[in-house]
């Protein structure tokens, strides 16, 4: 037996503001999981930083990070620590 269902315009446009608000969270970075791993570009556009200062907090330990491959990459929970002041 198939279903039916009727899809009116204000569905449609009900869809629509929430798929907007889903897209602008993601861009303004609101949605980013706790245990996510980053990648060095993503970390200095989220602490605003170059990359001669996120590689300082490499060298001096102030920023943990893992490299696989060619790639860094710093977990999102010592980035916070960072932000918050409590790196000790």
């Amino acid at each position: 037996m198939q279903t039916i269902s009727i899809v009116t315009k204000q569905d449609l446009l009900d869809f629509k503001d929430e798929l907007l608000k889903e897209i602008l969270a993601l861009l303004n970075g609101t949605k980013i999981r706790k245990e996510e791993w980053l990648k060095s570009s993503e970390v200095q556009n989220l602490l605003k930083i170059s990359a001669g200062t996120l590689q300082n907090y490499r060298i001096n330990g102030t920023l943990p990070f893992k490299k696989i491959g060619g790639t860094l990459y710093y977990k999102y929970h010592n980035i916070e620590k960072l932000l918050s002041g409590d790196n000790q």
